[in-house]
């Protein structure tokens, strides 16, 4: 099993919303190696929800890897935002996976803790300048953000 993390914008789409709506198709990811990391993901695969661009950005959430990597339908239609005229249905340029809800954290581990901890590594969350929407998490990683709920 591996362990992810996938951002997203609360006024767009929050643990909340997955949690209503118990599984979700992640679409809209267009940055290749954000798009690499989803053909890497397997089903089963645990995941933290990260609110980000918003008052207090942090992890809120986890889920699961809920499908196999498909293609985002999303880049073959005309009236999708995401759509991308240069995809191709034969070998589609974007892929998503289904994410199904866990649980919401207790309160959100916001970034300025999460930058607190020692020993993280270099892990791309923290790095300055890094904008990827879904990035890997390691086994150390990920117990140490969660020991701060």
């Amino acid at each position: 099993m591996h362990r992810w993390l996938m951002k997203t914008e609360p006024d767009t789409f929050s643990i909340d919303d997955l949690r209503a709506r118990g599984v979700e198709p992640w679409n809209g990811v267009r940055n290749y190696q954000a798009r690499n990391f989803i053909r890497a993901m397997q089903r089963g695969d645990a995941v933290m929800i990260y609110h980000s661009s918003c008052a207090i950005p942090g992890v809120a959430g986890l889920a699961k890897v809920a499908s196999a990597p498909y293609p985002d339908p999303g880049q073959f239609d005309p009236n999708d935002e995401y759509f991308d005229a240069g995809s191709d249905r034969g070998n589609p340029r974007w892929t998503l996976v289904d994410v199904r809800f866990a649980r919401k954290l207790r309160h959100v581990i916001t970034l300025d803790a999460i930058k607190s901890l020692e020993g993280l590594g270099d892990f791309a969350l923290t790095r300055r300048g890094n904008r990827l929407s879904v990035l890997p998490v390691t086994d150390k990683q990920w117990d140490a953000i969660l020991a701060l709920e």
